[in-house]
């Protein structure tokens, strides 16, 4: 019971004035803009993860009615591109799922860096370290989703050069199989 009462008696209100409380609430205000950076990279790779799913569906279900027996030139060879698209897809699915939960685990920091301002203003124990570790700690995972946000727009880039790759391939081939039957016609 001692220590219970001792406990409310170590508080220490250093607002004695206006000015100290307002102190106070502007530091607990400070983590509020990268509370405001990391939502809007959460919308953006919301934004992206959605389009990843949107293009897998679309890949699936392409690859459904190829093997369906759809009637097109290339028919295996398509089949086999988007396969190798769904794998490619799916690891950029994964790398943005990562970045997500990344994204909310560093504004839950943030948010707990402003209780921790508000805490450690009202405590008397010397905990002044920790509102500034979690802090570090939040900018460190923002930090960390955007190397990881980076790397899936390379992945982005790389598979979209990919698909033009296959794109022009198929259509050179395409290309090459229509002018065989002019080849063979006897000249008049």
């Amino acid at each position: 019971m001692g220590q219970l009462i001792s406990l409310f008696t170590d508080l220490h209100l250093p607002f004695n004035t206006l000015a100290a409380a307002l102190n106070v609430l502007a530091a607990m205000l400070t983590p509020v803009l990268l509370i405001s950076a990391t939502g809007t990279f959460i919308l953006s790779t919301a934004t992206r993860l959605g389009r990843v799913v949107d293009r897998m569906r679309i890949v699936s279900d392409r690859i459904v009615e190829l093997a369906a027996g759809e009637k097109v030139p290339l028919r295996a060879e398509r089949i086999d591109n988007y396969q190798i698209q769904l794998m490619k897809l799916n690891v950029r699915l994964m790398l943005l799922q990562k970045c997500v939960t990344t994204l909310y685990s560093a504004s839950a920091t943030f948010v707990l860096t402003s209780v921790a301002i508000g805490l450690a203003a009202i405590v008397s124990v010397k905990l002044y370290w920790i509102p500034v570790a979690l802090g570090i700690g939040g900018a460190c995972l923002l930090l960390w989703a955007s190397i990881m946000l980076i790397s899936e727009a390379r992945l982005t880039v790389k598979s979209l050069q990919w698909e033009s790759e296959f794109l022009r391939n198929i259509a050179s081939r395409l290309a090459d199989a229509s002018k065989e039957p002019d080849a063979a016609e006897p000249a008049s």
